[in-house]
């Protein structure tokens, strides 16, 4: 038996008084921020007693505020900026990329807890840890362009301002919890578009000049390229769109979300992607725009230096523009939250304030630093962060509609199971199918500091594309096997 003397037994003493403060310490301000009506709800399952919200055009608005902004303005501008693509090319490829989420609603599970459900317990802790990190990697270059923005306003004015008032509105936006956030989504996208209306109506003349003028033939590599540039913009927010759906009502028709979910993003990103590569590609024939545009590292300084034409009106809607960028970073964050936590049931037991203020000490000082070197950054995370989504949503999407019959019912997805490892998939087809993607990826990727071997031969990237076919075709394979070799062991298939 062990002995301790009694400075030891003191020591141990005062570390669980300790560690009971704490605990009571965090329980209090939560049951605090419970009162003030702030969320504080963690990632269990929302019963379908709670699912009674009916408002489905928030679906809409909830990804067209968090898309209709200068973050998806700056997507496009990487055609004719990176690409040497004209503005038709850059337009057509936009175009169709976006034309090529009901698991929310549906379920009542966020997004990570849902991956369980194919990944398994243990196994989806590789896109929660993958998601904490591209969450927070996209609200700092987010607030970058932001920070970028308002300092391109003044000169007086420097980016860390931007950063940190943003920091702040995202911080309190996200701290209200779900409701908040889909009321804020629901009116954040009006400076924008009044903004991209103003922007069409000023350099007109400038863009229709561009618009016919002869540019050289795109090559195969940069328009692929440029689509797997688009295409990881759009994948990445699928480890997040199932978050704001949860307290939304079970009982409408699948189609129905994915119209609302499908316009939200659709309607957005063509227009600002394709205002974005427009207004990019018309800069260096306009002295006063490139001059904003800064050799192509500030897309703030060139929407502002658009605007400038109309005087005190183009500032205040320039200021407005990047204040409006926290209607990205709020959902984002709460997601955050959301995939720290559904890493393991000790950090579920944390409250989820603590994860946003987490995010938030994160945030600031690393944008901070990292405003000095911008653009190149922006590219390379969204390609990176495209990767692993892809195959992750393969997988996803293939365990739903091949093994689960893309149906929601109870037997299907049994919600009592989704904290119980016992009763949920093993996850070993998940985590054998990704690695088999991103060992495919490899090759067909094309990064400023990495270019694959078939990406050398002038292909183009197509990582992400490849990602999702070999995800989806390995992972139903191995899927496959591990059911029929458990129907000959003999055990009962309880997922």
């Amino acid at each position: 038996m062990q002995s301790y003397t009694v400075e030891q037994k003191q020591d141990r003493d005062d570390s669980m008084e300790d560690s009971r403060y704490h605990i009571g310490f965090l329980r209090r301000t939560t049951q605090l921020f419970s009162r003030y009506g702030i969320e504080t709800h963690g990632i269990m399952p929302v019963s379908a007693e709670e699912r009674l919200e009916t408002r489905w055009y928030q679906l809409f608005f909830i990804w067209f505020s968090s898309c209709m902004n200068i973050l998806t303005f700056s997507t496009g501008v990487a055609g004719p900026a990176f690409f040497s693509l004209g503005v038709c090319d850059s337009i057509i490829i936009i175009v169709s990329v976006n034309l090529v989420a009901v698991f929310g609603p549906k379920l009542g599970l966020r997004a990570m807890v849902q991956a369980r459900y194919s990944w398994g317990y243990f196994g989806a802790i590789i896109p929660a840890v993958l998601n904490v990190f591209s969450s927070e990697g996209f609200l700092i270059l987010s607030c970058i362009i932001g920070g970028q923005t308002i300092a391109s306003l003044c000169s007086q004015l420097h980016d860390t301002l931007g950063i940190v008032i943003l920091g702040i509105i995202s911080l309190v936006v996200t701290s209200c919890g779900y409701r908040i956030i889909h009321w804020y989504e629901s009116v954040a996208w009006i400076p924008n578009v009044i903004a991209f209306i103003a922007m069409l109506a000023v350099g007109y003349p400038q863009l229709r000049e561009n618009l016919s003028a002869p540019v050289p033939p795109a090559t195969p590599a940069n328009v692929i390229s440029f689509a797997s540039i688009l295409a990881s913009n759009m994948i990445s927010w699928c480890p997040m769109i199932p978050d704001y759906g949860v307290y939304h009502s079970p009982h409408v028709s699948s189609a129905r979300i994915f119209i609302y979910t499908y316009l939200g993003f659709f309607v957005s990103n063509v227009t600002g992607q394709a205002l974005g590569a427009a207004f990019a590609a018309a800069a260096p024939s306009v002295p006063a725009w490139n001059a904003g545009f800064d050799d192509r590292s500030s897309v703030g300084g060139l929407l502002h230096s658009v605007l400038l034409p109309t005087g005190a009106f183009g500032e205040i809607l320039t200021a407005l523009v990047a204040l409006s960028i926290s209607s990205a970073c709020a959902p984002t964050i709460y997601t955050f939250s959301n995939s720290f936590m559904a890493i393991s049931t000790w950090f579920a037991a944390v409250p989820r304030w603590v994860y946003i203020l987490i995010s938030e000490g994160i945030l600031i000082p690393v944008a901070i630093v990292g405003a000095k070197k911008f653009y190149a950054t922006f590219v390379d995370i969204l390609n990176i962060d495209g990767y692993w989504t892809s195959a992750f949503s393969a997988i996803i999407l293939t365990e739903h509609m091949l093994f689960r019959r893309a149906l929601f019912s109870e037997d299907q997805y049994p919600i009592t199971t989704w904290a119980s490892y016992a009763f949920l998939p093993s996850g070993i087809p998940a985590v054998a199918a990704f690695v088999c993607a991103c060992g495919a990826i490899v090759p067909f990727m094309s990064q400023a500091w990495y270019v694959g071997p078939v990406a050398r031969q002038g292909s183009g990237d197509v990582g992400v594309f490849v990602g999702f076919v070999v995800g989806a075709i390995t992972y139903a394979l191995a899927r496959s096997f591990e059911k029929i070799l458990y129907k000959k062991m003999g055990r009962a298939d309880a997922y």
